[in-house]
């Protein structure tokens, strides 16, 4: 029977919790665990067991249960895109990205390697302006001008982005304009068909017998707190990626239709409080072709040159951001318990006040947030908004945080390439492969994963890991930040 140990001695919680684990039964899986999760900060606790059998033979290939952990519990990656909340997970999503951009641009991952002859375009939509903001303006030789505010304005300085005038920005149109941008490009894409058939006088069935406009997109927070739209547009032939576009689908008529689209493409929003709002684009927009080969490096959006590699690299990097670029907060301000109400039903189904907000709805004060006053002043707009009853489906206290925004950062047309569950399905196969590597290693008859079945029943515990965890986690980021140090100095195989 092994004594209990007396660790009240041991200030630090993570070092008692540590010394706990390790002489718990298996302190070697404890540390693999970590290990296999490479540094997610929140991952997450499951408990319950998983079968593999063969239905042939009933005999069972392989089985597992969290109960025999050392801990009890199984942990798993959190997957959060976010690079604010796990920088690890959100490198492996920005990889994804970067695969499924690229193989739609040059092809692989079971698309056409004659994609890349396919005229494509890098397409860069913006907001409207809603009043003038300090900004850092150049001239055709890239010399820096002064601003209206008389100043010229260092790259890092605060006030960029923010208005001149504060009083008279128009901060409700910000805020909608944000809350409505997925819709605007949805309506953008439907006008651009219909804009690239009235260039090439046809009609849009004819248009659409004899090609597809295939794309993917990605939104980027400016510092004014406005999203603007950073996308791919290509040209396939009628089956997709397979078959080549018609000569007469060109990168020129592709400029066209986007010029034309821009300028038709709009909502219209209507509201007793403040009246009617047009919701469209603003009148700066860029549309660039995208060349096979290059050596030129994408940094932002001025660049002459648009190459495969940099484009994809481009669009995988803001996949991987929130809304942190323009200064605000990335949680939502929800009060969970009353969902950003102020109140909660009892049994009588009467209105109570809640008890975690004290009636506000807000999970913490907005006035307490640590932002610029122009990000708080958008995130009141948005609050407000939300709880006037012709904008209450958008849900607007819900996504004050994103300044108002509701879309989806990354998004692609189905036959753009291949998909992001595609590409887990492949990292999900490599994993069975070393399985059944390491199965033939140990002598034990190979299995047809075809004919399988497996059953599993999990139940989700918590988030996080336990406080030694954290210590062995920090370890192993430490770990993998020195090894790509090494690598970027060429002291190690990249």
């Amino acid at each position: 029977m092994r004594r209990s140990l007396d660790l009240r001695h041991v200030v630090s919680p993570g070092l008692r919790d540590l010394i706990e684990l390790a002489n718990t039964h298996n302190f070697d899986r404890v540390t693999e665990q970590v290990r296999n999760l490479r540094g997610c900060t929140r991952p997450i606790n499951l408990h319950g067991w998983t079968v593999t059998t063969d239905p042939a033979t009933k005999k069972v290939v392989r089985s597992y249960h969290s109960e025999d952990e050392p801990s009890g519990r199984l942990l798993t990656t959190c997957g959060n895109r976010r690079a604010s909340r796990c920088p690890a997970c959100s490198r492996v999503y920005a990889a994804d990205t970067y695969h499924l951009i690229k193989a739609g641009l040059s092809g692989g991952k079971n698309v056409a390697e004659t994609v890349r002859d396919h005229p494509r375009a890098f397409v860069t939509l913006t907001a409207p302006s809603f009043g003038p903001v300090h900004n850092r303006k150049t001239d055709g030789t890239a010399k820096s001008r002064p601003c209206a505010c008389g100043q010229s304005h260092a790259e890092d300085a605060p006030e960029l982005g923010t208005p001149l005038s504060p009083t008279t920005y128009d901060y409700t149109g910000a805020v909608l304009w944000n809350a409505h941008a997925g819709q605007l490009w949805a309506r953008f894409t439907t006008y651009l068909r219909r804009a690239l058939a009235e260039h090439l006088g046809m009609t849009q069935k004819a248009l659409n017998a004899a090609l597809r406009v295939s794309f993917a997109k990605v939104a980027e927070y400016q510092k004014r707190g406005l999203v603007h739209f950073h996308a791919v547009i290509r040209f396939d032939g009628p089956d997709g990626h397979t078959t080549p576009p018609p000569a007469w689908a060109t990168f020129d008529a592709l400029s066209t239709a986007v010029g034309l689209a821009v300028e038709r493409a709009r909502l219209i929003v209507e509201s007793d409080a403040i009246g009617e709002r047009v919701i469209a684009w603003g009148r700066r927009f860029k549309v660039d072709p995208i060349t096979a080969l290059g050596d030129g490096e994408l940094t932002d959006a001025r660049v002459a040159e648009y190459t495969d590699a940099n484009v994809a690299g481009y669009i995988a990097k803001y996949a991987t951001k929130n809304a942190e670029g323009a200064g605000t907060v990335d949680r939502t301000l929800m009060c969970r318990p009353c969902a950003g109400r102020g109140y909660v039903r009892g049994p009588s189904r009467l209105p109570n006040r809640c008890a975690d907000c004290h009636g506000t709805g807000q999970a913490e004060p907005i006035k307490a947030l640590p932002v610029q006053q122009h990000v708080r002043q958008m995130i009141r707009t948005a609050w407000d908004l939300g709880h006037l009853p012709e904008f209450a489906e958008l849900k607007l206290w819900k996504w004050a945080h994103m300044l108002g925004f509701r879309g989806h950062f990354s998004s692609k047309s189905r036959a753009y390439s291949t998909t992001l569950g595609a590409l887990r399905d492949v990292r999900r196969a490599w994993r069975i492969a070393q399985a059944e590597a390491a199965r033939a290693r140990a002598g034990l008859p190979a299995t047809d994963e075809t004919t399988l079945v497996t059953t599993s029943s999990w139940t989700y515990l918590s988030s996080g890991y336990r406080p030694g965890e954290e210590l062995l986690a920090a370890q192993v980021r430490h770990d993998i930040a020195h090894t790509q140090c090494l690598k970027q100095e060429g002291l190690v195989p990249a």
